[in-house]
Order: structure tokens, then C-alpha cells, then sequence
């Protein structure tokens, strides 16, 4: 089992990025290889993603938990999927403490291989650290300019 957590403090209101993290339509704004979002409801919503190849790739996904303003947990629908294959469960969260104008923002992932995937733990943490990473960079940047527009 690999879990990551990525934190950063990034300058805005938990408002603010509540709003943008709390609505999936803005995932491709910020989320690394999402393209856009389908079928958004109160308890989940599908990404369709951009493989390496340049194909697009949908992954559903369910709300677990969620505190207003300041996180949730959602985790990837895997059944009959071409990712049941690799991983036996994917669940994502993120968290949000208010610290003034400033918000620590915490994103954090549990990926359980499967099969012989389990044997790259390494490799998969690295890789999910680099996905973290880029939510966050994309998230930072989001935020800053609805800073600067208000």
C-alpha cells in the first residue's frame, strides 16, 4: 500500500479554495491530466483524462466524505475499469486549515496495488508525489489569480 500526503500553504481564504476544490467542473483547471468532467453530482463525477498516448481515459469517482469548508475524501471506482487491473483501491482527500489570508492546503493518496504492481512501491509513491505536487502547483496558481481579480 502506498499513501503520499502533500502540503502547502498557499495565499487564500479556505473560501476561496473551497470553492474551487469543492466543485469537480474545476478539476481540469488544476488536477494533472484532466481534461474535462462528466456527469458532476453530489456524490461523485467522472474525469476523462489524457493517457500518455494522447487517449482519452474516463475514471469515476464517489464523494466518501466531506466537511465544508474544509475537506473531503473521494475514492476512484476501479470495478470493470482498465485500472482494476493495477490497483485494488485509489482514495484521495484533502484538507483545508485556515491560518488568516493563508490556507494550509493538504492533499493526501492511498493507492493499494495489485498483483505484481505492489512489488513498486518506490516507483508508485514517487510518481503519485509528482501528481500531488502538480495538483497543488495548479491549485496555487488558480488561487493567486482569483486573489487578484477580487
Amino acid at each position: 500500500m502506498a499513501r503520499v500526503e502533500r502540503s502547502r500553504t498557499i495565499d487564500a481564504t479556505g473560501e476561496t479554495i473551497w470553492e474551487v476544490v469543492s466543485d469537480p467542473h474545476h478539476l481540469p483547471r488544476w488536477w494533472p491530466r484532466v481534461t474535462r468532467v462528466e456527469d458532476v453530482n453530489s456524490d461523485g463525477w467522472t474525469e476523462v483524462l489524457q493517457s500518455e498516448r494522447g487517449r482519452p481515459v474516463r475514471a469515476d469517482f464517489t464523494v466518501l466524505e466531506e466537511t465544508p469548508p474544509s475537506g473531503r475524501v473521494w475514492v476512484q471506482e476501479l470495478s470493470e475499469t482498465p485500472f482494476e487491473r493495477i490497483l485494488a483501491k485509489a482514495e484521495t482527500s484533502i484538507a483545508l486549515e485556515g491560518e488568516g489570508h493563508r490556507t494550509r492546503v493538504t492533499l493526501s493518496a492511498l493507492r493499494k496495488p495489485r498483483g505484481l504492481s505492489r512489488f513498486g512501491g518506490f516507483m508508485l509513491k514517487r510518481a503519485i508525489g509528482g501528481q500531488l505536487d502538480e495538483a497543488l502547483d495548479g491549485l496555487e496558481r488558480i488561487c493567486a489569480r482569483e486573489v487578484a481579480q477580487a
